[in-house]
Order: structure tokens, then C-alpha cells, then sequence
């Protein structure tokens, strides 16, 4: 776990309101925010999320993949030759939003490529993904992880809402 994570575990982040244009109706009040663990529920059951990247030439990337949210980070696979590996290695920026309807949870950060994770972590993480992807018949060998493939996302900014725009929620983290 990178050391932003474990201070994240330790403390909930911030939350305000996100800035938006003022016809889009989003209260100036923090009556109505919506609590942290909204967030980190509908991030922890996902078993789709969207991740968006830019390519070196400016053009967006978007494609959907399987990952877990632990220790308030998300977590994913995927080769440092894919088109998002690539893309990271040239800007680690990145977006995680979440499939579920009128439920919207938006994860923006820098993602971290990480070979060669600590064995405990490395089992952690097997076991998330091996529970939450059962029925799929889905569970990594922390193996592969050392010679690349694994990526953590410390979010920057966390936007989320389920009655748009009553209670559009904005949560900061600390960046490192």
C-alpha cells in the first residue's frame, strides 16, 4: 500500500461542493452532501468501471475493466503495453467512473504502476478480486504483478451524486 493510501484509510477526506455553472442549480449550502461511505460503497460493490486516459497525442482513451477499491485506492490490471498502459506512462492521469445508473461516482487522479507489490499486499489484493470476481471464475496470480501489470489510483477528487444536482458531492485528498 503507497503511503497516500494508508493516510487515506486513516482520515475521511473533505467534501464540499463540486463548482459548476450557475444555471446547473447546485446548492451553495453543505446541507445535503452526501457522506463518504456513499462513495466508497458504490466504489467497493462496482464490478464495471470506466477508465479514461489520454493518449500522448491529446486524444481521449476510455475502456471498461474490472478492478477493487481497497484501502480507499482502486486498483487494476493490465499490461504496460496496452493502450492505458502506454497512455499512463506518458501522463499518469486518470478518470475512474463507475456503471450504475443515476448512482455517479467519478474518481479523478494519477495512476501508479507498481511492479513487484509487497507479498502482503499482493495477497490482499488477489483475494479482493478473486471475491468480488467469483462468478466470473476470476482470480489473479500476484505472480504476474512482478514484471508489471498492476496499477493503484489515489484519488485527487471524488465527484458523486445520486439526485443530481440536490446533492452533488465533492470529497479532496491530500496529494502527495
Amino acid at each position: 500500500m503507497t503511503e497516500q493510501a494508508q493516510q487515506t484509510v486513516e482520515t475521511e477526506p473533505r467534501a464540499d461542493r463540486p463548482q459548476m455553472p450557475e444555471g446547473y442549480g447546485v446548492p451553495e449550502s453543505a446541507e445535503g452532501l452526501l457522506p463518504w461511505s456513499f462513495a466508497r460503497t458504490i466504489l467497493d460493490g462496482a464490478l464495471q468501471y470506466w477508465v479514461g486516459t489520454t493518449r500522448p497525442d491529446g486524444r481521449p482513451h476510455a475502456v471498461p475493466i474490472w478492478g477493487v477499491w481497497l484501502d480507499d485506492a482502486f486498483w487494476f490490471e493490465g499490461g504496460p503495453d496496452t493502450r492505458r498502459g502506454r497512455n499512463l506512462a506518458a501522463n499518469p492521469a486518470i478518470a475512474v467512473h463507475v456503471e450504475r445508473g443515476d448512482d455517479v461516482v467519478i474518481v479523478e487522479g494519477n495512476a501508479q504502476h507498481l511492479a513487484h507489490p509487497a507479498p502482503a499486499l499482493a495477497t490482499r489484493l488477489a483475494d479482493a478480486f478473486g471475491t468480488k470476481y467469483e462468478p466470473k471464475n476470476y482470480r489473479p496470480d500476484p505472480a504476474s504483478w512482478d514484471e508489471g501489470g498492476l496499477y493503484c489510483v489515489e484519488p485527487h477528487v471524488v465527484l458523486a451524486w445520486s439526485r443530481f444536482p440536490a446533492d452533488c458531492t465533492r470529497w479532496h485528498f491530500p496529494v502527495q
